[in-house]
């Protein structure tokens, strides 16, 4: 975490992610918002998909975003509950450098004053990966609104004291990511 504040804001670049088998472009309100809250608070978004709940989906979406210089946060909302096709931890987990402990624990907090004991279903978690936050929320457009009110927003703050993560995400190696298939290849090549 870094203590480094600045008077003005260091606008971050964004990426949100909906895990959802049912939600459509039209549908999802949780990205709608987390989209809005992003642009509002004065950073970018620079990517907004929406992807069925399957582990390796998700993880090739995720590696790209993380491997990408340009994007210094992904927040991730759905696949986080206990249903059977809920696997956000079980994609994202593998991919991290470091977890972000608290995140899940303060999430729950302040999610057990709106819906009481109902929060320990909640796997929310964040973690960090080739100086990349990633942040990932319920699927509800309430979590999310609880998530980046009660979190996001200021831990995203390069404003925000005494510490947040924008400086750290804007320290992401810049590792030609236009060359990515270049260095690992496509499925034609050997």
């Amino acid at each position: 975490m870094s203590s480094e504040k600045t008077s003005e804001l260091k606008p971050l670049n964004i990426a949100i992610l909906t895990v959802s088998d049912t939600r459509g472009a039209d549908e999802d309100t949780s990205g709608q918002f987390l989209e809005d809250s992003v642009v509002e608070a004065g950073h970018r978004l620079i990517a907004r998909r929406i992807l069925p709940d399957d582990v390796y989906l998700v993880r090739a979406l995720m590696s790209g975003w993380i491997a990408d210089p340009d994007i210094h946060a992904i927040i991730i909302t759905g696949g986080t509950g206990f249903h059977e096709r809920d696997s956000t931890p079980e994609a994202v987990a593998p991919l991290l450098d470091k977890t972000i402990e608290g995140f899940g624990e303060e999430f729950r907090r302040l999610s057990a004053s709106e819906i009481g004991t109902s929060t320990i279903q909640s796997r929310a978690f964040g973690g960090l990966a080739n100086h990349t936050v990633i942040f990932c929320l319920p699927g509800s457009t309430g979590a999310c609104r609880t998530g980046w009110n009660g979190i996001l927003n200021t831990q995203l703050d390069s404003r925000h004291g005494p510490c947040n993560f924008s400086a750290l995400a804007l320290r992401k190696p810049d590792r030609p990511h236009h060359r990515l298939h270049e260095k690992i290849g496509t499925r034609g090549q050997r």
